[in-house]
């Protein structure tokens, strides 16, 4: 049923200023949140795209792990449900057997919260592949899933707290107020952070066997100087992101070679999976100001690729 995670990807701090930490994560949440949570502007984000995910791959994710909501708000005026609802709801009663043949059998009952959700969510997907069987695109077909389907959001950030304050508050929407936890549980995890010194380079999805077998330029610190090859892996491990329901990112030098070049050859170019790579940027202490801030985008202490190109 509904998933709400924050698994952690790679963080590193800036040894030039340790307050400075870049934080990229790897998220899962009911879709119907995302619009709130793209409202945060200082993140750099990748989410996975109804536009991108084939047809049947989506309808099964809905069909094994559907989005029910956790917290059920009884009607009242305002954006807030202060307590829980629990009456029967009268529904067409769709029993879901989603199979080789599609088939469906109808009765009509009156039925609890959930078991009138799941209805609702059996409907959307005999719409949905009733759409798919007539012709329709994915990008049109698949929307009719998302109120029962899960988003799979990359996700990278140095300033958190606006965030952290606005979503893990009693008065925000209870699912966001979830996810906010789980987030919060990866930034208080000390143990997970790795320090780099400026030049040094932030890699999502890059493994230390991967680093050590890659043409670069130093042969004692991999991450001051990572060979392009690397980099493009990183980049194109984040870009994944958009074509996959759940997590799972692994991609060999040729393909992320091949991805790299249609995101970066596109008119116009697809620049956002570049944003989670980034440099570690030197700070003035004397001056009180970093190296290229202009090179930082949304971030604070750190240089995103996406500004090198």
């Amino acid at each position: 049923m509904t998933t709400i995670s924050s698994t952690t990807i790679l963080r590193s701090r800036n040894l030039a200023k340790p307050d400075k930490v870049l934080s990229t994560l790897l998220l899962r949440y009911p879709r119907f949140i995302h619009a709130e949570f793209m409202t945060h502007r200082v993140m750099t984000r990748n989410a996975a795209s109804s536009r991108a995910i084939p047809i049947k791959k989506l309808i099964q994710d809905v069909v094994d792990n559907p989005v029910v909501p956790l917290f059920w708000g009884k009607n009242q005026p305002g954006m807030q449900a202060g307590e829980e609802c629990t009456s029967e709801v009268g529904v067409r009663n769709v029993h879901l057997d989603y199979d080789e043949e599609n088939t469906f059998g109808r009765t009509h009952d009156l039925v609890s919260r959930e078991a009138a959700w799941l209805e609702a969510r059996a409907h959307a997907v005999e719409a949905a592949q009733a759409f798919a069987d007539a012709g329709y695109h994915k990008q049109i077909v698949n929307r009719l899933l998302e109120p029962f389907a899960h988003i799979t959001v990359l996700v990278s950030s140095t300033e958190w707290e606006n965030f952290l304050e606005l979503r893990d508050d009693p008065a925000a929407e209870p699912h966001i107020q979830v996810l906010a936890r789980e987030i919060r549980k990866c930034l208080e995890d000390e143990s997970t952070i790795q320090d780099l010194k400026p030049g040094e380079w932030h890699l999502p999805f890059i493994t230390p066997e991967e680093l050590a077998s890659t043409k670069r330029g130093s042969p004692t610190d991999p991450l001051m100087f990572p060979g392009h090859d690397v980099i493009q892996l990183s980049a194109a491990r984040c870009a994944s992101t958009s074509f996959k329901t759940v997590d799972g990112f692994d991609m060999t030098f040729e393909k992320a070679e091949e991805i790299f070049d249609k995101l970066v050859t596109s008119k116009p170019i697809h620049a956002s999976p570049f944003e989670h790579v980034a440099e570690a940027d030197a700070f003035y202490a004397d001056k009180s100001r970093w190296a290229t801030p202009q090179q930082h985008g949304n971030f604070v202490g750190f240089r995103q690729y996406r500004h090198m190109l």
